[in-house]
């Protein structure tokens, strides 16, 4: 795969932009905001609440991340005023993490004073193995100031259970995902049945300790273990709702949905959707690996 994905990957700028965007439709909902909306009014229409995510990382100055916060506050309000049941998401390299973290801080602060002024919620994402410790630090300097911020935690990495043992006593609200980051072995688990064990772990201790998770993953057998874990333990299905990813595996959602869990589509929509999704695949060959089956199929 090592040689596909260099070559594949190589090809994409050349790629026919109406072509591209084509491919990436099903994935994203769009360029604006009102796109966006589209899709997460649709979406609670069949009974699926939303995430909503402007797409962006890694920003190279703090006018670009204060016009990225300034687009949130928006996307925040809009949502609002749609009546949709759905939340902002943000990636903290889009706030300016790696520039300063006192900006990063600052972005985060005023957005989550603006979403609560709305009675809305928000999260810190994770990023790549480098970021994590200063987003969980950001992450708990918020916490003690905000109680509608969330974050999100990665089983693929060896530190996570720490990471939970070391979050606020006060219950936070945890999306527990596998991690799309390929991080070198020393550092993070590589097999597909060690990243699950380890998810399930990670859970297991973060419903010990009064958390709320939302289960991202579109892995059946995964939510099926999950499922069984919050049974064993009494877990109130208030406590835990499945997230999913716009376009993929559909056929989960509503049977998740059907057997009365909450379910979560993540809605990602904005101006950078090419390099975003140039830079994924960079990044994960397994994102590769889905998008050359979307094309077979067409």
């Amino acid at each position: 795969m090592g040689l596909l994905h260099t070559v594949v990957v190589s090809t994409l700028p050349l790629i026919p932009r109406p072509i591209m965007r084509r491919l990436s439709a099903r994935y994203i909902a769009g360029e604006t905001l009102e796109e966006a909306l589209t899709v997460l009014r649709a979406n609670q229409a069949a009974g699926f609440a939303g995430v909503l995510d402007i797409l962006g990382e890694d920003v190279a100055d703090e006018q670009a991340a204060r016009a990225a916060q300034g687009q949130y506050k928006a996307a925040a309000t809009a949502q609002g005023q749609a009546g949709v049941d759905s939340y902002v998401s943000i990636k903290p390299t889009h706030f300016g993490l790696r520039l300063s973290k006192r900006l990063a801080h600052e972005l985060y602060d005023d957005l989550l004073t603006h979403c609560a002024s709305l009675g809305q919620f928000a999260r810190i994402e994770m990023e790549d193995a480098s970021t994590t410790d200063d987003t969980l630090a950001l992450f708990k300097s918020l916490r003690a100031k905000h109680d509608n911020v969330g974050i999100v935690l990665q089983s693929r990495l060896k530190r996570t259970l720490h990471d939970i043992e070391e979050l606020s006593e006060v219950p936070c609200d945890v999306r527990m995902v596998k991690g799309i980051y390929l991080e070198p072995a020393r550092i993070a688990h590589t097999e597909a049945n060690q990243i699950r064990d380890a998810f399930v772990a990670c859970s297991v201790a973060l419903f010990q300790r009064g958390h709320r998770i939302c289960f991202a993953t579109h892995d059946g057998d995964l939510a099926g273990r999950l499922l069984r874990e919050a049974l064993d333990k009494g877990v109130d299905r208030g406590r835990y709702e499945f997230e999913v990813l716009l376009g993929v595996r559909e056929e989960l959602w509503k049977r998740w949905l059907d057997a009365g869990n909450k379910v979560r589509v993540y809605v990602p929509y904005g101006p950078e959707w090419r390099s975003y999704s140039q830079r994924r695949l960079r990044k994960n060959p397994e994102v590769l690996s889905h998008l050359m089956r979307n094309l077979l199929r067409r």
